[in-house]
């Protein structure tokens, strides 16, 4: 009964992220060309087969992309973005999520997406994050001082973190992608293990590792270097 436990358990461990994957994909899907068909539907009439409303869609978005890389375009962004700018709430959610977008664009300064190891002086505790800012420019005065760089913690199994403002002398960069650093902080940086019949050295009931027992001499001496009595007799210096 346990081998089954084991075998059901190792297909549940190796089918889950696969069916996980596959079903959050197809939602995605079906939900982006749900969305495309509503809005393309007007021009395309009863014309349909499956994935032209995603094709459209990813279409559109380029067309997109190539609009706003026009002087002329980006001023008129300007005038549609105004209402999610100025709006009290609004504001706050839109601003969040452009500059979220905005850091992982491709179009962003490379040496702002870096990976660092945080060590605090005096401790050996070490922190892996992400430099989101390397000056104190467009900050209140006041609000921090010396020469100090903004490093965003993320957290694992969650979405959120924190963000320290620390000397530049505290961080030191590793070679590792934003992407990378981010997916396996988010499995809190879970190792996979190391395949191989690498058996566990024996244990004793005591939990003790059991150690090679030194072997005496065959020449009648002792395992601490002494020479043992004679076969029948007295041990040297008695009398008798």
């Amino acid at each position: 009964m346990t081998r089954l436990y084991k075998y059901f358990f190792r297909g549940l461990i190796t089918v889950l992220p696969l069916a996980l994957t596959i079903y959050v994909l197809y939602i995605f899907l079906a939900w982006t060309e749900a969305v495309a068909l509503t809005f393309l539907r007007p021009f395309i009439g009863g014309f349909y087969f499956p994935g032209l409303g995603l094709l459209l869609g990813i279409l559109g978005i380029l067309a997109i992309g190539y609009l706003v890389s026009k002087e002329r375009v980006k001023r008129v962004l300007l005038l549609v973005e105004m209402p999610f700018t100025n709006l009290p709430v609004v504001k706050s959610i839109y601003s969040s999520l452009k500059s979220f977008a905005d850091y992982f664009s491709p179009g962003s300064k490379s040496t702002a997406q870096q990976v660092v190891v945080l060590r605090i002086p005096g401790q050996q505790l070490e922190l892996v994050g992400l430099i989101t800012r390397r000056n104190l420019d467009g900050l209140p005065e006041g609000f921090t001082q010396g020469d100090r760089v903004a490093v965003y913690l993320p957290m694992g199994y969650m979405i959120g973190g924190y963000t320290v403002f620390v000397p530049q002398e505290w961080v030191q960069p590793i070679q590792m992608s934003v992407e990378e650093a981010m997916r396996s902080s988010l499995i809190a940086w879970m190792a996979r293990a190391e395949s191989g019949n690498v058996r566990p050295a024996p244990v004793d009931v005591a939990g003790v590792v059991p150690t090679a027992t030194p072997i005496a001499p065959t020449t009648g001496g002792t395992a601490d270097g002494t020479h043992g009595n004679p076969p029948g007799g007295n041990p040297p210096g008695s009398q008798g």
